[in-house]
């Protein structure tokens, strides 16, 4: 099931996530596992991501800044790989960075064009991922 889909002719960005495990013994929290894909003409890669509650609220309260016309930034210095989106003036297309600060130390952006009725399927996706693997966090 993909939790982030950002595509268009330059390319994509996915989050899909393929499961639950257990809840983590460090953070104490159930997490989903899954990866972060990056398909362009030119570069094509991905890389195993954990999804824990706390990266959930916060795509929720990024998408509502994206939908206010804010630059985002998603897991932006909290997990090894995150996810930052640039909007152009016009809000109609979005430059997506996925850095991975650890086994690579590599970035690459991609820009995508970002329709009204993208924010409709992305507010969807987070709700499918929540029913589909409901989370505790044990942390509180």
């Amino acid at each position: 099931m993909d939790l982030i889909r950002l595509e268009g002719a330059g390319g994509s960005v996915i989050v899909r996530i393929a499961g639950k495990q257990s809840a983590d013994r460090a953070s104490g929290a159930d997490g989903l596992v899954g990866e972060i894909l990056v398909d362009t003409a030119f570069v094509r890669g991905s890389i195993a991501a954990e999804v824990f509650p706390d990266d959930l609220t916060e795509w929720q309260e990024a998408l509502d800044a994206l939908d206010c016309g804010e630059d985002i930034g998603w897991r932006e210095g909290k997990r090894p790989t995150e996810l930052l989106i640039g909007l152009d003036e016009d809000g109609e297309r979005a430059h997506v960075t996925v850095t991975d600060r650890s086994a690579s130390p590599t970035s690459v952006t991609i820009t995508v064009d970002l329709p009204d009725t993208w924010f409709d399927d992305a507010y969807h996706r987070l709700e499918l991922v929540q029913q589909a693997w409901p989370l505790d966090d044990a942390r509180g």
